[in-house]
């Protein structure tokens, strides 16, 4: 029974997840554009907003960069500049400062979101889910840490990557790769891919429609001038305007 639930939730799952993921995503924009938004909330409270959404981003930011550097990144690669427990400290160091930071942040904004009666009740049932999965799934990756350093061999990390490249080049590795690690792991990858299986039902779709083409635009300025503008002169009226062409000629009546 046990080997079963492994080869479902870390086998089949996961492509359940990238299929709904990817094809939900792509319904969605083509047949739900006007709900493809953030749905801000920032007119009914916007002190909160602006400090917890600024810490959340940048914090959940910069770990999904490090997960999807550090976990797809090839064994042969990364080894050419650093030794596994070096890469394995650095992703402690790094995701234990940006975790604390998107912590604090998401944390303000759940608070938020369920202790201020107006936004609670702007707020849909799937708003208010996605914050605690994301929350909790943001609490179980730091109870990781002290597991990771009490293994600082690097040995669960290297069975973590080669499962996530494997799902990804679609050679799954066997399930009996996982079996071993610690719950906190396990519940962290299940998690992880539920977060992927109700992105497009939720406001997370905003995260496709970043604006990164910003970095690359040529900015302008407005500015403002003191000098006085002369009005332009009015048109002039259309009995004294001069006739387009040859003058009409009198018509001459026959003589009786």
């Amino acid at each position: 029974m046990r080997d079963t639930l492994f080869h479902i939730f870390f086998v089949w799952y996961p492509y359940v997840c990238l299929t709904v993921f990817l094809i939900g995503s792509l319904i969605r924009f083509d047949r739900e554009q006007y709900t493809w938004r953030a749905s801000s909330s920032q007119m009914l409270r916007a002190k909160q907003l602006r400090w917890g959404s600024n810490l959340f981003h940048i914090g959940i930011l910069m770990l999904f960069v490090g997960h999807f550097v550090g976990l797809l990144t090839p064994k042969a690669i990364y080894t050419t500049v650093m030794t596994v427990p070096q890469k394995q400290m650095l992703a402690i160091v790094m995701g234990s400062i940006f975790g604390v930071i998107c912590f604090i942040g998401l944390t303000m904004l759940l608070h938020r979101r369920l202790f201020d009666p107006r936004i609670r009740k702007n707020s849909t049932f799937m708003d208010n889910a996605v914050l605690i999965i994301l929350w909790v799934q943001l609490v179980i990756g730091l109870a990781t840490i002290p597991f990771s350093l009490s293994h600082s061999d690097g040995l669960v990390m290297t069975k973590l990557s080669a499962w996530v490249q494997g799902i990804v080049t679609l050679r799954p590795v066997a399930y009996e790769t996982l079996q071993g690690i610690e719950w906190h792991y396990l519940a962290h990858l299940l998690l992880g891919m539920t977060i992927f299986l109700i992105f497009p039902f939720t406001r997370l779709v905003h995260v496709w429609s970043a604006p990164v083409w910003y970095l690359g635009r040529r900015g302008y300025q407005i500015v403002r001038t003191r000098r006085s503008v002369q009005p332009a002169s009015a048109p002039a009226p259309a009995a004294a305007r001069k006739p387009m062409g040859r003058p009409a000629q009198p018509v001459q009546q026959p003589a009786e």
